[in-house]
This record gives C-alpha cells, sequence and structure tokens, in this order.
C-alpha cells in the first residue's frame, strides 16, 4: 500500500508519516527532502518559495516512484504539500486500489486557538529553519484554500477542529463523518 498525506505547511505531515513508520514499519519520503536535493544540487533553478512550480516538477517524479512501489508490491508513505489535488487523474484503476490519499486539514478557529502550539510542535519531528512568513493568517489562508480544493476535486481529508486527533490508523480503515468531508 501506498499513502499520500498531503496539507499546508505545518499540519503534521511529517509527524503523521514518522507515526506510521513507527507502529506499520511503513518507510516514508518527505517531499521537501527531495525538493532540497534537486536544489542543492542545481538540478533545478527553482527556490523553495516556488511552491506552483515545484508541484509540476516533483509530482512527475513521485508519482512514478508511488509506481514503481506498487508494482514492486513495496509499502511506501509520501508526505508533503506538493502533491496535486488532481493526483488520482495519474493512477489507473490497479494503482488506485493501492493508494490512500488524505489531505490534513486544520480549521481557522483551531489556527487562531493553537497557534502556540502549532509553532511548538514545528519542530517534533525535523528541526526547521525559523520561518519568519509563519503567521496565523498564511496558515489559515492556505488551509482554506485546501478545504475548498478538497472538496471541488473530491479529496479525503482530515478536518482538525477542536483538538488534533490524527491518527496513523485513519489509512487503513473508513473514515467517520467526523473525519473527513
Amino acid at each position: 500500500m501506498v499513502i499520500l498525506i498531503a496539507g499546508a505547511s505545518h499540519t503534521g505531515k511529517t509527524c503523521l508519516a514518522q507515526k506510521l513508520l513507527e507502529t506499520h514499519h511503513y518507510p516514508y519520503l518527505s517531499m521537501d527532502h527531495l525538493k532540497m536535493g534537486l536544489i542543492r544540487s542545481g538540478k533545478t533553478s527553482l527556490t523553495v518559495y516556488d511552491d506552483e512550480s515545484l508541484t509540476d516538477e516533483l509530482w512527475p517524479i513521485v508519482r512514478e516512484m508511488v509506481k514503481t512501489a506498487i508494482e514492486n508490491r513495496q509499502n511506501l508513505v509520501v508526505e508533503g504539500c506538493y502533491i496535486p489535488f488532481t493526483w488520482r487523474e495519474d493512477f489507473g484503476g490497479e494503482y488506485l486500489s493501492e493508494i490512500r490519499c488524505r489531505w490534513l486539514v486544520m480549521t481557522p478557529e483551531y489556527i487562531q486557538t493553537h497557534f502556540d502550539d502549532i509553532r511548538r510542535y514545528a519542530n517534533a519531528i525535523e528541526t526547521r529553519l525559523e520561518d519568519s512568513r509563519l503567521s496565523p493568517e498564511q496558515l489559515v489562508r492556505e488551509n482554506v484554500r485546501n478545504l475548498e480544493l478538497c472538496e471541488k476535486y473530491g479529496c479525503d481529508y482530515l478536518l482538525v477542529d477542536e483538538a488534533y486527533r490524527v491518527d496513523p490508523g485513519c489509512f487503513f480503515g473508513e473514515f467517520t463523518a467526523e473525519e473527513t468531508r
């Protein structure tokens, strides 16, 4: 099985991928690591701020890695904000049956109420450089946009509203009405 974890920055994608590694022993690929490898190696002229262009550059590579993992009957978790909302269009039925994809989306109320916690947990798995662009307003904009696009494209999502209750088991069973669209 291949698990895709998508969402805006600071929604807990890497933390969830780490939990899947620890509980189910599924290896994971951080699209941020792939991005930085391409940037630092000079294989792209894009920068860390070219989000839409980075999706166009990273997704074809990751898409083919996902297909290879499925063909080899290997488990893999891919996490990152560069998974397109139209991801299903890139796979036939033989692949789709082996892929679970979920967006992590925080409500504006959750972000406003828990912004200090979001900042504090930003380094739970990886040590991030200080992001001077991080603000509650920015996170709200990104999450509202992601929720709109999830609904537009029929993407499954976990809505973080009152408390952060994202469980690795969400990829192995059906969602409850409170967890998804």
